[in-house]
């Protein structure tokens, strides 16, 4: 685009200048005043004159406009893949794109936002990615922010100010009207128990899309392991306290679900699980030396050492392949109780020590099996 204009750069400094034009005008006008001879001459003179000093320049300048940018933050969260959604999305994508490409001198940039990597839940962080997107981009040639979600963002700024740029931000939701949906929160839940005792989990009913229903009454099915499902009522809202048995060691797992109302949104979220940990008051023990040692009564110290230690101990004196021609019956010695320790009574003991034991043909293969299971 080419384009002319006059410019001034007076030879003489700005002050001098004006004050000589000023002092040329009153000049002038008592000329006229007192009707002098050669009044008009005189003033064009004096006008060519400061014509010279002003130093008249003609430019023409070729300018080329650069291009404005609109950002279109496009949300691909979770809850973006849900009731038609995606869909939506799609046609108003095309839609926008038809739209923009009808405005000259812009670019479009589109930016993926929110997309699940499968490292976590991370939240809808739309203005995160836009402002990555805006690190290139110069604020006085961003003409707007469009933005395709369904409107549950995270990290929606506080002020307008707090954008850092001053162009306009529309945002297009995907959905249909009155859309609701119910979801169960962990109030609070246990991490661990005592075996054999129980503890309280804290859950919430929570409703969003619409209003007025708190008092409503929803059904929760309650799973627990080794039991049978147990059905309670709650309301929306209010805190539900329910009872998590810990019937064994290690993980103990209880399921809650919630019934799916006609028109809920997505029922993916009405099923929570509580995983917390068993761990038996006292720690039982069992100790297997295959053969009398002086380490042995250290192993002995340092577990009864702890009163939370509960100790079963055997040394295996007389091993298999040792045949001297003594009577059984002759023997003061006991045979090692390996079905009893590694079959009916394994899950008794929380840690297995075998000291200096060698196979020896004294455990068959089943019992270790069963020792692999268990851990």
């Amino acid at each position: 685009m080419s384009s002319w204009s006059v410019d001034f750069a007076p030879m003489v400094p700005n002050l001098v200048f004006y004050v000589g034009a000023a002092l040329g005008l009153v000049f002038v006008v008592l000329l006229f005043w007192q009707r002098s001879r050669g009044a008009l001459l005189r003033a064009l003179t004096l006008a060519t004159l400061l014509l010279a000093l002003a130093n008249p320049t003609l430019r023409q300048e070729e300018r080329e406009s650069l291009a404005n940018f609109a950002i279109v933050v496009m949300d691909e969260s979770t809850s973006q893949t849900i009731a038609g959604r995606p869909e939506q999305a799609a046609a108003i994508k095309r839609d926008l794109e038809a739209k923009l490409a009808g405005i000259s001198n812009l670019e479009v940039r589109w930016v993926s936002s929110s997309k699940p990597t499968g490292e976590g839940i991370s939240g809808t962080n739309l203005f995160t990615d836009l402002n990555s997107a805006l690190a290139n981009t110069p604020p006085d040639r961003l003409a707007g922010v469009i933005m395709i979600t369904d409107g549950q963002v995270h990290d929606v700024p506080k002020s307008a100010a707090a954008l850092g740029f001053d162009a306009p931000v529309h945002a297009l939701l995907t959905g249909q009207p009155n859309e609701f949906d119910r979801r169960i929160e962990v109030l609070k839940a246990p991490r661990y128990g005592i075996v054999g005792s129980t503890r309280d989990v804290e859950v919430r009913v929570v409703e969003t899309g619409r209003t007025g229903r708190a008092s409503e009454r929803v059904t929760l099915r309650i799973r627990r392991e080794g039991q049978q499902d147990e059905t309670r009522q709650a309301l929306i809202g209010r805190p539900f306290t329910f009872a998590m048995p810990f019937p064994h060691a290690g993980q103990n797992i209880v399921e809650i679900e919630l019934e799916t109302a006609p028109g809920e949104l997505t029922p993916a979220n009405n099923r929570v699980v509580v995983v917390a940990d068993g761990v038996r008051e006292n720690l039982r023990v069992l100790l297997v030396s295959g053969e009398p040692h002086a380490g042995e009564r250290v192993w002995r110290n340092l577990l009864k050492s702890d009163a939370a230690v509960d100790l079963v101990h055997f040394t295996i004196l007389r091993p298999p392949q040792k045949q001297d021609g003594t009577p059984i019956h002759q023997l003061s010695l006991i045979a090692f109780p390996t079905r009893e320790l590694f079959s009916e009574k394994i899950k008794d003991f929380d840690l297995i020590i075998f000291d200096r034991y060698q196979h020896r043909d004294i455990l068959q293969l089943l019992y270790y099996e069963n020792i692999a299971r268990y851990v």
